[in-house]
């Protein structure tokens, strides 16, 4: 497993999402990956879990999130506020990479702010084709790349089905 970023440095990281998601909201994200009532959804890189707990509103009951990442206090903190919200619907993943995940079981995979950051995108992506539904959904967001950038290394594997305000969706 790659080493995740230190305890302070995810803190900082942290309280910058909670003044970012005051600005945008995580919801309008999140509603442009076309999640549904019954849908399963994997958040790859989840952080401290603004956008898995979003979608988790959006699939209700009858659906499921799983939130995933390499840092340990990601985790905690999405299992923490998923429990404040009331929210059983919520998984947490820690990994690298591997999901742990079925072939074929997510409707949609948000993969947000974190593309720039990953030591193997093709591996990741990889794993990623392998546990979408065929014509499932991967909507992509990361302010810190271009757009070709993100499509040359998203299309392959995914197609680009949609450009949105926020978001590009890739299906599988």
């Amino acid at each position: 497993m790659a080493n995740p970023m230190s305890d302070l440095h995810f803190r900082f990281m942290s309280l910058g999402y909670i003044f970012r998601d005051m600005i945008k909201s995580p919801k309008e994200k999140v509603a442009e990956a076309g999640i549904n009532p019954g849908f399963y959804v994997l958040d790859y890189g989840c952080g401290p879990g603004s956008y898995a707990l979003a979608a988790a509103e959006r699939v209700g009951e009858s659906g499921k999130v799983y939130a995933l990442d390499i840092h340990p206090l990601a985790v905690q903190a999405v299992q923490k506020k998923a429990s404040k919200k009331g929210l059983q619907n919520v998984e947490t993943i820690l990994s690298d990479c591997k999901t742990g995940l079925e072939d074929n079981t997510i409707d949609v995979v948000l993969l947000y702010d974190i593309l720039h950051g990953l030591d193997n995108p093709q591996k990741v992506l990889e794993e990623l084709h392998r546990i979408l539904n065929p014509g499932g959904t991967l909507s992509v967001s990361d302010h810190h790349m271009e757009e070709e950038e993100i499509l040359s290394i998203i299309t392959g594997l995914f197609n680009l089905s949609e450009k949105n305000e926020r978001t590009y969706t890739f299906k599988s």
